[in-house]
């Protein structure tokens, strides 16, 4: 029974280490993965004039440019006051001509 015990012992000590390393190098691939697909990809409702906004690589582009235009740090729309989520649509839809055919509500 000891022997038996022992043999599972080392048995653990050996793959553990390499179950650990797996985990290690692997978990950066996964939560950049699921952070990026939180980014982008998700529509938001334009309240003020009535559409809806696919938040995609695009209007992630005129967002950041809102954001520097406006002096304003960066954060997360979603996480924004009412207040500035009306100021950028307000400005979005001021910029409609910069828009081209791919970039459409």
């Amino acid at each position: 029974m000891l022997e038996e015990e022992s043999s599972h012992m080392r048995f653990l000590t050996r793959h553990l280490g390499s179950v650990l390393l797996a985990g290690v190098l692997i978990a950066p691939v996964i939560i950049t993965g699921c952070s990026a697909r939180v980014s982008t990809g998700y529509r938001v409702h334009d309240g003020y004039y009535n559409d809806d906004h696919l938040w995609n690589d695009d209007e992630n582009g005129y967002y950041v440019r809102w954001e520097g235009e406006t002096h304003r740090d960066h954060r997360d729309f979603r996480r924004r006051p009412e207040g500035d989520q009306k100021a950028y649509f307000k400005w979005r839809h001021d910029h409609e001509h910069d828009r081209d055919d791919r970039d459409r509500h």
